[in-house]
């Protein structure tokens, strides 16, 4: 049984008042723009609101964001709805954000999502009856030399992650355990070559005899 993210009710809260923490830290970054143009830190702000906030941005929240930076609603709002970081409802507890632009595809991207779909009896887009999974479609998430790649609520990266690692990192997840992030395949350090590790000065090396030679 699933729901999708949009179908699942929620209420606004009817205020929003950001920590005396977060407070602190908002001052701080206000204090980078020049006067006048503190409108500029709408987005830290909002990524603010979102992790104090369950993981979604209120309207509340973005009224008071206007109301710090002495800017219209409707701007924050824009920027709000225009980035698909920003969460504008409830999503999942496990939020899996799976990228599928080009470099992800060519690399099997659309079997990872089909796999968390069939796993999680879910499609893109959705979230499950208990509010456990959602799962969304990116753009880049700008690891694209170890696709696929998915985002796990909005931090951590899994990389090289094929259908069967998905859906056994989609288990560890439910079962409170935290995987090991980054690349997940055994043979790959970070982001190395695919064919294997090089060295630079070997390299160098290299391009020095050939620029020895061609001045002969």
């Amino acid at each position: 049984m699933s729901a999708s993210a949009s179908s699942i009710h929620f209420e606004q809260p009817t205020s929003f008042s950001f920590t005396p923490d977060n407070m602190k830290v908002i001052e701080k970054i206000v204090t980078k723009y020049p006067k006048g143009r503190q409108a500029s830190a709408v987005m830290p702000l909002l990524d603010i609101a979102q992790r104090q906030h369950n993981n979604w941005i209120p309207e509340a929240a973005m009224e008071e964001i206007a109301r710090i930076l002495d800017m219209p609603k409707i701007k924050v709002f824009e920027v709000a709805t225009f980035y698909t970081m920003y969460n504008l409802a409830p999503k999942g507890k496990h939020h899996i954000q799976i990228c599928t632009t080009s470099p992800c595809c060519l690399s099997g991207a659309q079997d990872v999502l089909a796999a968390c779909e069939k796993r999680l009896g879910i499609k893109s887009g959705g979230t499950t009856a208990d509010g456990q999974f959602t799962i969304t479609e990116v753009e880049c998430l700008g690891s694209c030399v170890n696709a696929p790649v998915f985002q796990y609520n909005g931090d951590e990266y899994y990389e090289d992650v094929s259908p069967e690692i998905a859906v056994k990192l989609l288990d560890d997840f439910k079962a409170g355990k935290k995987p090991q992030t980054g690349t997940q395949r055994k043979d790959r350090f970070k982001s190395m070559s695919a064919a294997g590790a090089t060295c630079l000065t070997e390299q160098a090396q290299k391009a020095g005899v050939r620029i020895a030679e061609e001045k002969k």
